[in-house]
């Protein structure tokens, strides 16, 4: 018996066109990181104009160094996602064919592995144009949530990154696999919208919190303080919709269709909350650091 929400008739391209042979076509996936990037800048830019917000009453970076900054965060989203996704989620795969790590467009990224490439990127650009590395955390932080909105949305709209079966209300009925790989239950099935939680927890929640903070509290002006709330917010969020998301089909124990476990490790997490625990335990730290 069928059960839940429809999904919409959405379609995973903002446009797309057939010219001289050639298919070309906007995604919505690749527009959430665009408009990401545009509003994070937009916002740090408005913070570093107001001097009063940052330790000691000034901005730790020029309006000429936010344009540098943010196209080394480019580069290490891209360049971390990607290599993230290729170690932590399909290796042997792209072991054995190591050029299709370079082809973008058929998917695969990875935010903890996004994620390290923007601590690689915000590290080198605090050595090579004598940035406070605590501030700059702080406002790469600051506007991370923006992406991650977005970016989940995006997942939605594209139907991937489902969650596990569910009768609840709201379950949606995911075109495809999502609607047939159900275990055990009957016909097609409705599952959870993890990609909105975590839209909504990761993004819109905390994102709000930070701007809060940083712009209403003073919290910038506390060394690594919105770095470690970033951390720890982000860590228990997704910490807590990894019960609810369907873990990637690799990592599904067999005999277990629904993934409730993992083969590579003996305590049931699955990789998103693996990945996650370093996180926390570090926001936790750099809290307390704040705190003396």
């Amino acid at each position: 018996m069928e059960t839940g929400i429809p999904f919409p008739p959405l379609s995973p391209d903002v446009f797309s066109l057939n010219l001289f042979g050639f298919h070309l076509a906007l995604r919505w996936y690749a527009l959430a990181y665009i408009a990401g990037v545009v509003i994070g800048w937009c916002i740090l830019r408005a913070a570093i104009k107001r001097p009063a917000l940052w330790p000691a009453g000034q901005s730790p970076l020029t309006a000429q160094q936010l344009e540098s900054y943010v196209t080394w965060v480019v580069l290490g989203i891209i360049i971390g996602g990607r290599l993230g996704y290729v170690l932590f989620y399909e290796p042997g795969h792209y072991l054995t064919r190591p050029w299709d790590i370079l082809a973008l467009w058929t998917g695969g990224m990875s935010f903890h592995g996004g994620f390290m490439g923007v601590v690689v990127a915000t590290l080198i650009f605090a050595r090579r144009h004598g940035v406070a590395l605590a501030s700059l955390a702080d406002g790469a932080a600051l506007v991370a949530p923006v992406g991650l909105l977005l970016g989940r949305l995006a997942n939605f709209v594209n139907a991937e990154l489902w969650g596990r079966p569910t009768d609840m209300p709201w379950g949606v009925i995911f075109p495809g696999a999502a609607a047939q790989d159900c275990g055990n239950l009957v016909g097609l099935c409705a599952r959870h919208p993890s990609q909105l939680y975590e839209g909504l927890l990761e993004g819109a929640l905390l994102g709000t919190l930070l701007l809060v903070l940083a712009f209403r509290a003073g919290a910038l002006r506390k060394p690594w303080r919105i770095t470690a709330i970033f951390l720890l917010g982000y860590g228990a969020a997704r910490f807590f919709v990894e019960f609810f998301r369907q873990p990637d089909a690799q990592f599904v124990t067999v005999g277990n269709p629904l993934g409730l476990a993992m083969q590579v490790n003996g305590w049931g997490l699955t990789m998103g909350q693996l990945l996650t625990l370093p996180m926390i335990l570090v926001g936790l730290w750099l809290l307390a650091r704040t705190r003396r």
